[in-house]
């Protein structure tokens, strides 16, 4: 089963996301006279075989339904089954716009850990890139390449069963980006140095969830010479769509006197108010809001923002060449 193009009818020994909803989705392999079950009945195999990706399948005994999704490394990053922490979809799509990556790209990526980012990044590069992914343990190393081999990545995607910051790449002007997610990136910045193509600038990005490991990481990179050294934190904030009901202006200037509030100087201010809709009104779609005079959507966001995940300490080489 290839991640890495599109296929229309599902065959046995393809691998499948069967979606049920937005939280909970799984991947299972088509194989003929297995079934699959949930709370809501049984789905077998050998009608699942010939169905269209895509295709909304009911139970056997038509109390629940799911999709039947292709396999893309954004679902991917959701389902897959965790050997380490992984990297998310923010994180991945903001690392791989300014490492510059696209189509013929070489790249560096220590370590591989679960391989989340590892399909993201074949993705990019394929069909002519090539990732140089290095993992410190045995097992999970093997357990990526099998599943790269099976995903169709085994061309675009080399593991190396490495300890770098001891022992280094071990590469030498061969890449035009590197990205190391390590305890100690700074032990590796020397050896990634070493990998850039000596002949054009590169990009490397350092993942580090605490403070102190970027400002070993931003003194190494100095040491080696790299340039433009920036670094980021992406934080998640979700935007919830709400209508709210549209007030005159003699509306607001009558509630504005309901709603008096005394000021901490004993002076009185006015607070206008815009009523949100109760819980028992239904929401209006698009279309009804845009028809009514009443009626129009505005943006919320949560009190709170999703906690620190890391920092991203990007950097660019200069090669010699430039001076």
């Amino acid at each position: 089963m290839s991640f890495n193009g599109w296929k229309k009818y599902i065959e046995e020994g393809d691998l499948v996301i069967v979606y049920m909803s937005r939280e909970n989705m799984i991947p299972i392999t088509i194989k003929k006279d297995q079934e699959f079950n949930n709370r809501f009945g049984t789905y077998k195999h050998n009608d699942i075989i010939g169905k269209e990706f895509g295709s909304k399948m009911v139970s056997s005994n038509y109390k629940g339904f799911v999709y039947l999704l292709h396999p893309t490394p954004e679902l991917w990053t959701l389902v897959l089954p965790h050997r380490t922490q992984i990297l998310y979809l923010a994180d991945i799509s903001f690392i791989s716009t300014l490492l510059e990556l696209k189509p013929g790209v070489s790249m560096i990526e220590s370590g591989t850990g679960s391989g989340s980012f590892s399909h993201s990044i074949a993705r990019t590069i394929a069909p002519h890139g090539k990732l140089y992914t290095f993992e410190y343990h045995e097992e999970r190393a093997k357990l990526a390449e099998v599943e790269f081999k099976a995903h169709g990545y085994g061309d675009i995607i080399k593991v190396h069963h490495r300890d770098v910051c001891k022992d280094g790449f071990q590469l030498e002007n061969l890449v035009d980006a590197v990205f190391l997610d390590l305890p100690a990136p700074w032990d590796a910045v020397a050896s990634a140095k070493k990998a850039f193509k000596q002949d054009r600038t590169g990009k490397i990005c350092c993942f580090s969830p605490c403070i102190e490991q970027v400002s070993k990481t931003v003194t190494a990179l100095e040491q080696n010479e790299f340039i433009e050294i920036t670094m980021y934190e992406c934080l998640m904030k979700e935007h919830m769509v709400v209508p709210v009901q549209k007030l005159s202006f003699q509306d607001l200037i009558q509630e504005a006197k309901q709603k008096k509030l005394n000021g901490k100087d004993g002076s009185s201010v006015t607070v206008p108010v815009k009523r949100r809709l109760g819980k028992d009104e239904p929401i209006p779609t698009a279309e009804e809001v845009e028809e009514s005079n009443q009626l129009m959507l505005t943006s919320r966001t949560p009190g709170e923002t999703r906690g620190h995940t890391s920092y991203l300490t990007f950097a660019t080489f200069l090669p010699s060449t430039a001076f």
